[in-house]
């Protein structure tokens, strides 16, 4: 490069570089000057440049990082969505769609109603929750408004709590306002009137269908504007329903029908703690005294308590059932099966002699004497009076419904579900397991058993025999998928709809026989 071409090189860097100085300054240097400032700055401008340069990347790289981990957060979250949306659309396992849906309240069905609809219920905590959500489905398929049911007050165990004491009525209301209408209580005017004690009331026809109702009981609605149902157990047919009826019932059962929050609480807290220690087994051991009195099973019993107990069937005079022949009950499986009977029966299945087993139960008649060969068999037998602290079932003591609660929760978590009568409880909790993916349910052939009892007992059958038997008379009664029995005309001797909800089930691929 030659001397004057370097001159106005410098010059031009010295210019453009942004370097502090006049142009009179720069047109005062000379040559010799020019490349010794040129030269200086021209290397101050590449060291700015650099760190310009290193700072801008360092930067841009900041920036993509963010940009990144922004993206990737919101695809995560986008597909956690979804997951939670088709795991709550599915029939799988309920836990995912329990605990989500308290997040999103569905919309309001708008509709004009066709009149108000009171109904009390009747029975104990689970034959209650069965004919609640009968009365929803019926409610919805009306156009009616459905006051909050009144529960049962009158009945043997004498419970006056009410339906927000036991169900978290809130929650009942918002859930289910996309099918019906629910309100707490009626308007100011047929207040009065139900005051005054001038509505119409009746108890519907028991196992009927829907038609029954749009055309036998909704015109009563229509024409006093009020309708008090007075019995709600098996008031609405096991089959022959459309099946968005069964679909609703079963909504309302296994979502709508939330406990308090103080019950959950409590029923999760004892599951966490049986959890603590491994698997356990829920023995709805029916043999309290109201129990054995009413059924008239006296197996097992002393004089003493046999008198005691035909007492007490005679004392209520609603019990219609007084002179009843125990053995031939027994014989024909329609007895609640002793605790002696239960533990054998237990063993006999190979039943893990450590495991832990929860009595969802009252107090067991005949108490320590009655449960010894039980407690003998498996050791590990706890209930939830010696789970938690007296103080934390004070709320809940001398309300049974709100006691039978909490042994609900804690038998549909359970590893294995053993009922030894099938009542209401037995039935309810049966199908709410089927529909939690059909957990292990073990379903007693009462017939059988005591029949080889029986034998074992008399020394007709050893030990290794009477097991055999046992194991292969109950390999598919497991709670496994099956289809309800249909018997028409016969609704009493056919399956339970809410002990086996087929409806609302996952889909089963192979399905035993009727």
């Amino acid at each position: 490069m030659n001397n004057r071409l370097r001159l106005r090189v410098n010059k031009y860097f010295l210019i453009m570089s942004g370097y502090k100085v006049s142009m009179a300054e720069i047109m005062e240097l000379n040559e010799e000057e020019y490349d010794k400032k040129g030269v200086k700055y021209l290397g101050k401008i590449n060291v700015e440049k650099m760190k310009c340069s290193v700072v801008a990347r360092a930067r841009l790289i900041a920036e993509i990082k963010m940009w990144v981990i922004r993206v990737t957060t919101l695809v995560l979250v986008w597909a956690c969505a979804l997951q939670l949306a088709v795991l709550s659309q599915t029939w799988g396992p309920r836990v995912v769609q329990h605990w989500s849906s308290a997040a999103s309240i569905p919309p309001t069905r708008l509709y004009k109603s066709n009149g108000y609809l009171m109904v009390s219920s009747n029975g104990g905590l689970n034959q209650m929750r069965a004919g609640i959500c009968d009365m929803v489905a019926i409610a919805r398929y009306m156009n009616v408004t459905l006051i909050v049911p009144e529960l049962d007050k009158t009945s043997f165990w004498n419970d006056h709590s009410q339906f927000n004491d036991i169900f978290d009525v809130d929650y009942f209301i918002s859930s289910l306002r996309d099918e019906v209408q629910i309100q707490k209580e009626l308007p100011p005017t047929l207040k009065r009137v139900v005051e005054e004690g001038t509505f119409y009331s009746m108890p519907p026809v028991s196992w009927s269908n829907m038609s029954y109702y749009l055309n036998k009981v909704l015109p009563q609605i229509e024409e006093y504007e009020l309708l008090h149902l007075t019995k709600t157990d098996a008031r609405l047919a096991n089959n022959g329903l459309p099946t968005e009826v069964q679909k609703l019932r079963c909504r309302v059962n296994y979502n709508a029908l939330r406990f308090t929050p103080a019950i959950e609480k409590l029923g999760r807290k004892i599951v966490e703690l049986l959890r603590q220690k491994g698997p356990f087994l829920v023995l709805h051991l029916r043999y309290e005294m109201d129990m054995v009195a009413f059924s008239g099973c006296n197996e097992g019993c002393n004089a003493t308590e046999v008198d005691e107990l035909t007492k007490m069937r005679y004392a209520y005079p609603w019990w219609k059932e007084k002179v009843i022949n125990s053995t031939k009950k027994r014989q024909a499986g329609l007895c609640p099966m002793t605790p002696e009977e239960t533990a054998l029966t237990l063993r006999a299945l190979d039943i893990d002699k450590n495991i832990q087993i929860y009595i969802a139960a009252g107090d067991i008649y005949g108490g320590k004497r009655r449960l010894a060969s039980l407690a003998e068999a498996f050791p590990n037998l706890v209930k939830k009076e010696t789970l938690v602290q007296p103080s934390e079932l004070l709320p809940f003591q001398n309300h049974s419904s709100q006691m039978a609660a909490l042994d609900y929760i804690v038998s549909i978590e359970s590893d294995i579900f053993v009922p030894t009568i099938g009542g209401n409880m037995a039935k309810v909790v049966e199908g709410h397991r089927r529909f939690l993916g059909f957990k292990k349910t073990l379903l007693l052939d009462r017939k059988l058993l005591v029949n080889l009892i029986d034998k074992y007992n008399t020394r007709k059958l050893n030990w290794e025999k009477f097991s055999l038997l046992v194991k292969e008379a109950h390999a598919s009664n497991w709670g496994t998928p099956s289809k309800r029995i249909v018997i028409p005309g016969k609704p009493k001797l056919e399956d339970y709809f809410w002990s086996n909800p087929q409806e609302c089930l996952p889909p089963a691929k192979k399905l035993s026989p009727m």
